[in-house]
């Protein structure tokens, strides 16, 4: 017997098989059950997403001989003899290559007469929208007063390109694309059925490649077990594929975040050498920042198995959030203005030395730089807004060994015993939360208002809009961070409520505030006076933004 590819002999048979599609199974199984069934099916969506398959299920559960059903039974002769594409009252018409009016009025006569051996005759119609505009007015009449011995399931991957006339005489399903966890897993379910040895990295690559269809992905793991000798492996995958080692965009990463301006351009020119498209570079930057994203949002997302997941994680610790969105930003601006550059390179260089010139010293965006943490040798800070009155600095409260304070506090040379160097913590929470080496638990701190502390306990609000940062992870993460600040072991103490005095919402308001003080200087500015009142200027306030201090 002849070798059948995966992407047929694993074609799903039945609803219960069918990967991915669960809102259009729903609401088939459903009309099927309960007999609810119209005269004309529309399935759109992306190819490989599974839209001629459902129409062959569908047209099983049809013309089943146990009856209609949602589950056909899959044995008896019509089911059979569609599940090998020979059933008489199944009619596959391609429309890519028959386009004319008079090829659709031919089937469109043929709809008359009754089936032949089965309950209804069904017209599958594959890539509809290719049919011509005559095609189209042909097919109206019988959309509209169809026999009840017939039914149409049209299949498109441009819904734009059909007329609306036969888009509202249609029930209409849009197939998704499929997500890479289910490809990965159905992937997985196959080749332990077909005994065949796999690396999980390996699946993931080709589910990658794939782009959500089940077809491609079945298809590139053909593929891969034959370029494999019967194995699927990641190294051999990446050389099938082409896939580029992307540790060149890790590279790139930190190069901006080390601010060396001259090992970003030689990684750009050692990307000229290779011939890598920059379009593409930035776009599978951006992919990447997306990745990184994702990741200081939802850290449990990460599999083990996913490629390049200790380096994803490390970059999720090292890039701050705002830098990323920065980043991420910026990409994609310069995807879109890479074909105005000079050349591409000129247009991919200038995107990363833009990232460069924004990118702070100490890891912190430009709108939100850190501020001077306030320290004290036991007096309390008169000027710290955010240090709470229910008491006072007490001799045991928590202290710090502070890089700057030498220069802060006044200590006269940096040689002097650390005993000299320890000071109070006056309450000043922003300012700690600026100074703390953060990484995922950045938007925790920031969203924590301080309630107490003493020598050991910090007791932190956090508002009811933002409980969901209270993971168990970041809290242990800001934990260790005050510790390691502090040089001692201090307990955090979290609850829901508050006033809402956070350092996020501090920042908020003084920002708000800024753009209110630029523009009422705008307003009252005697030069834009004159050129409203003289020349009929009018001033664009989303224009106006404050300069930064």
């Amino acid at each position: 017997m002849s070798y059948q590819v995966l992407a047929r002999k694993w074609r799903p048979k039945s609803f219960e098989t069918l990967v991915g599609q669960d809102h259009v199974v729903r609401a088939l199984t459903n009309a099927l059950t309960h007999n609810r069934l119209h005269h004309a099916y529309l399935f759109t969506g992306t190819r490989g997403v599974g839209k001629t398959t459902l129409a062959r299920i569908l047209a099983k559960s049809l013309n089943c001989e146990t009856g209609i059903s949602a589950t056909p039974c899959g044995v008896c002769n019509t089911c059979v003899e569609i599940d090998k594409g020979r059933f008489i009252d199944l009619i596959e018409v391609d429309a890519a290559s028959n386009t004319q009016v008079d090829a659709m009025r031919d089937l469109l006569d043929n709809a008359q007469y009754a089936p032949t051996s089965g309950r209804f005759k069904v017209y599958i119609i594959d890539e509809v929208h290719m049919l011509s505009k005559s095609a189209f007015n042909a097919m109206l009449k019988t959309l509209e007063e169809p026999p009840a011995h017939v039914k149409f399931i049209l299949a498109t991957t441009d819904p734009q390109k059909v007329p609306v006339t036969v888009l509202s005489r249609c029930l209409q399903f849009n197939l998704r694309q499929m997500a890479g966890t289910s490809i990965t897993s159905h992937l997985q379910n196959i080749l332990q059925q077909e005994n065949i040895p796999f690396e999980p990295t390996a699946l993931h690559l080709i589910s990658r490649a794939a782009a959500g269809s089940m077809r491609d992905a079945l298809s590139l793991t053909d593929q891969a077990i034959a370029y494999g000798g019967q194995t699927v492996n990641e190294v051999e995958v990446r050389a099938m594929l082409g896939a580029v080692d992307q540790s060149y965009l890790h590279q790139l990463l930190d190069a901006l975040l080390e601010h060396d301006g001259s090992r970003l351009m030689q990684q750009a020119q050692m990307m000229e050498e290779r011939s890598l498209s920059f379009d593409v570079a930035l776009n599978d930057l951006a992919q990447l920042l997306h990745q990184i994203a994702v990741i200081q949002t939802v850290p449990e997302i990460v599999a083990n198995d996913w490629p390049e997941r200790d380096r994803l994680l490390h970059l999720a610790q090292a890039i701050p959030p705002e830098t990323l969105q920065l980043y991420y930003q910026i990409a994609l601006l310069g995807r879109r203005d890479i074909g105005l550059a000079p050349d591409e390179f000129a247009g991919f260089t200038m995107t990363m030395l833009r990232m460069l010139a924004f990118t702070p010293n100490d890891g912190q965006t430009l709108a939100q730089a850190p501020q001077p943490i306030s320290i004290s040798t036991g007096a309390s800070s008169a000027n710290t807004p955010t240090a709470p009155q229910q008491r006072k600095t007490a001799p045991d409260d928590p202290v710090v060994t502070h890089e700057n304070f030498a220069q802060a506090a006044g200590s006269p040379s940096p040689d002097v015993a650390n005993e000299e160097k320890r000071v109070h913590f006056n309450g000043n929470w922003r300012g700690l939360v600026d100074n703390l080496k953060l990484g995922l638990a950045r938007e925790l701190a920031r969203h924590c208002e301080l309630v107490s502390y003493d020598a050991h306990t910090i007791s932190l609000n956090v508002p009811e809009a933002q409980k969901h940062l209270l993971s168990p992870n970041y809290q242990e993460k800001l934990g260790t961070a005050i510790s390691h600040f502090f040089d001692k072991k201090i307990k955090l103490q979290f609850s829901i409520g508050g006033t809402g005095n956070t350092p996020a919402k501090q920042v908020s308001e003084e920002r708000a505030e800024a753009q209110a003080n630029a523009e009422s200087a705008i307003e009252q500015d005697a030069f834009v006076q004159t050129l409203i009142n003289d020349f009929g200027a009018t001033v664009i306030p989303n224009s106006i933004k404050p300069i930064p201090h």
